[in-house]
């Protein structure tokens, strides 16, 4: 069904009470009520916040998209009114909803932040609810307001104020990092399409890992919405992002729901992701564990007087050694790479300035900071870009007693 956009005779939104005493608006034939979908802490296995959404019916009680009912309201001059309406609605519906203590997410529209008197407004509805600003969650879209300096000043007049701060939809189109230093949100929401590319492209869900982290360290918890999958969801907690939302976990309803079933499904997920993992690095093992054997080999080679490149003749064989190297105790490298008979790649071509080490000082990589800690035993970095050829690897180091104290011998691990 579509709506007629120029419907003649409407009357101004009004609000109203339903049958079970919730807050609904009327809108010409239009019931409008408010849903709210939890937003849970993975940490604390409950909901901490509800995300407030509006849900739309005829006359004939059939689903209408609000946003065609907010269409129809531009068109009749009426948008501002219906805006003001919802937002009281999702307020008193949630002062009843929930009594406790979680968050209220509200989405803001770009046009409501540019409006110098939104906040107070704001927060004489809040007065009029009985909320305090501390319980609201305000939802800015990440490309909003440009870079206006106007722009950052209400954000912070409304954190001030006592909001709560969330950037909404980071990581799509042209967001960057600076946008999250100049707003300090308190909480960054990452855009769907990030996880739908983690989700197919396994190279990407490594980085987001990352990604998470320079989020913590800038200061603002990460939450990640849209969940749908198992495979998304085990994303999310595999990234450790702080709060999760989406269908996946509960749909927008009229009701809280209930901390057993939030806790159960928190539980249920976070032991999935341990089997994942367990499996994960029962394979990592195997396909490692020639590569153990190797370098250990090698390196009592190399430590009773043999030469790199003999030494290292049956661990460069192994199927995806890319290079083994030899470093000082100090993290120089002593001699040029050692690379396997069959070297010979189009990206080593592109990479040519980058492929001769010798004298490089690795001083600073966790493989020869690992290796000298802990002599004698043979210690694997997580996937990092080598800097050799640009290409995913994976470095075995072990360090081994020499005439001038320790060196340290590495293997590079094609990933």
């Amino acid at each position: 069904m579509t709506i007629d956009l120029d419907a003649p005779g409407l009357l101004p939104p009004r609000m109203t009470a339903a049958d079970d005493g919730r807050r609904i608006v009327i809108y010409g034939d239009f019931t409008i009520s408010s849903v709210f979908q939890p937003v849970f802490s993975v940490s604390h296995r409950r909901a901490i916040g509800y995300h407030a959404s509006l849900r739309a019916h005829d006359a004939q009680g059939r689903h209408m998209p609000s946003h065609e009912v907010f269409t129809m309201a531009a068109r009749h001059g009426d948008m501002l009114e219906l805006g003001r309406l919802a937002e009281s609605l999702h307020l008193g519906n949630f002062h009843e909803f929930d009594s406790r203590d979680a968050w209220l997410f509200l989405n803001l529209h770009p046009a409501a932040l540019m409006d110098t008197v939104y906040g107070d407004a704001l927060i004489a509805t809040l007065k009029a609810t009985g909320l305090s600003p501390q319980r609201v969650v305000l939802e800015v879209p990440e490309q909003a307001g440009g870079d206006t300096p106007r722009f950052g000043a209400i954000v912070g007049s409304l954190r001030k104020a006592g909001f709560l701060i969330a950037l909404g939809g980071f990581g799509a189109k042209h967001s960057n990092i600076d946008r999250v230093w100049d707003l300090r949100p308190d909480i960054v929401v990452l855009d769907r399409g990030i996880l739908a590319q983690a989700a197919e492209q396994s190279h990407l869900a490594r980085v987001l890992p990352g990604l998470v982290s320079l989020l913590h360290e800038s200061g603002q918890l990460v939450m990640m919405g849209g969940l749908t999958t198992d495979r998304e969801a085990l994303i999310a907690l595999e990234c450790n992002v702080d709060f999760v939302q989406g269908q996946y976990f509960a749909a927008p309803d009229f009701d809280p729901v209930p901390p057993k079933v939030a806790a159960e499904r928190m539980d249920a997920l976070s032991s999935a992701l341990r089997t994942q993992t367990v499996e994960r690095e029962r394979a990592q093992h195997a396909r490692l564990a020639p590569y153990v054997a190797g370098i250990e080999s090698a390196a009592a080679r190399i430590a009773q007087g043999q030469d790199i490149r003999q030494a290292t003749h049956d661990l460069l064989a192994l199927p995806d050694a890319a290079r083994c190297f030899l470093l000082d105790a100090v993290g120089r490298q002593i001699g040029d790479n050692v690379l396997p008979h069959s070297h010979s790649s189009q990206r080593a071509k592109r990479f040519r300035p980058l492929l001769h080490s010798e004298g490089a000082n690795w001083a600073r990589r966790p493989y020869f900071i690992e290796a000298m800690r802990a002599p004698g035993e043979v210690h694997f970095t997580p996937p990092y870009l080598s800097i050799n050829e640009a290409h995913l690897c994976v470095t075995a180091s072990i360090a081994s007693p020499a005439k001038q104290g320790l060196h340290v011998l590495c293997v590079d691990i094609n990933w």
